[in-house]
């Protein structure tokens, strides 16, 4: 598996996975902007999935968790560009737009762009730099971040509500929130942030719900899941071991046997 990235300034990104399949978990601090240039690319949150192919266009709210699964098409790999509009970029944007009022809102869904000739131009026009080996110039992604919200708000009348949110997550159900994002490998920090709670808080709380530590009840949840996925739905240990959160196979088959007291191998083979 090779995975190619360009970084330009962490603003502007041409991501290219050259693996037939690849599979990763996405964690956006910002919103941002992917326009998919070929293969396919299939987003997986807690209650919904989502497909996108060569030529669509959608924009991803920061602070959602996902799990991105990256496949070729056509014998062409996946590409994309990722446009990152950073929380200190809209709030320059806005700080112009003071004599507009908006009525702030957070969306609770990924935001399909509808296809037209403003995004198509858009993208167009970084392609050039795709494959060039040095990053663009610092000006030049300067205007094209201002140009892709221009674009946003354009397209989309929702979009100003939608960007000029710059509150921190608040204070949430945590159970709720974790029965539905345990299988997503995060860090406790980043549970806690996502959940409104500092660290100490988070943990604080979750002692009191679950009676133990947040590790012990993700990694018991996740093996429960895994377990569920080898022995009622017939897949391969190679086929979860992301799904469920755990980093590699290796510990994957470590913590199972830890837990059941057999190898998820060995519990596939049986079956």
């Amino acid at each position: 598996m090779a995975i190619r990235q360009i970084n330009n300034y962490a603003e502007i990104v041409f991501t290219c996975s050259e693996a037939v399949h690849q599979n990763s978990e996405l964690v956006a601090e910002e919103h941002s902007v992917v326009r998919v240039l070929s293969g396919k690319l299939k987003v997986i949150e807690s209650n919904k999935a989502y497909f996108f192919e060569a030529g669509e266009t959608f924009l991803f709210p920061k602070n959602r968790l996902a799990r991105l699964i990256k496949t070729g098409k056509d014998d062409l790999p996946y590409r994309a560009i990722i446009v990152k509009l950073t929380q200190d970029v809209l709030k320059a944007f806005y700080e112009h737009k003071k004599n507009e009022v908006f009525t702030v809102f957070k969306t609770d869904a990924i935001i399909p762009l509808s296809k037209g000739p403003l995004l198509d131009s858009f993208f167009a026009s970084m392609l050039p730099y795709f494959d060039l080996e040095y990053k663009l110039p610092r000006e030049l992604s300067a205007l094209k971040i201002q140009e892709a919200i221009a674009i946003l708000r354009s397209i989309n009348d929702s979009m100003d509500h939608i960007l000029s949110d710059f509150s921190e997550p608040h204070k949430i159900n945590l159970v709720e929130f974790m029965e539905r994002n345990y299988m997503f490998n995060m860090t406790i920090e980043k549970f806690g942030y996502l959940t409104g709670r500092s660290l100490t808080t988070f943990k604080r709380d979750f002692k009191k719900v679950y009676g133990t530590t947040p590790q012990k009840w993700l990694t018991q949840k996740r093996l429960e899941l895994a377990r569920y996925q080898l022995a009622e739905k017939n897949r391969k240990p190679s086929e979860i071991y992301l799904e469920t959160g755990f980093e590699n196979l290796s510990h994957f088959s470590y913590a199972f046997k830890k837990q059941f007291g057999f190898t998820p191998s060995e519990l596939s083979k049986a079956k």
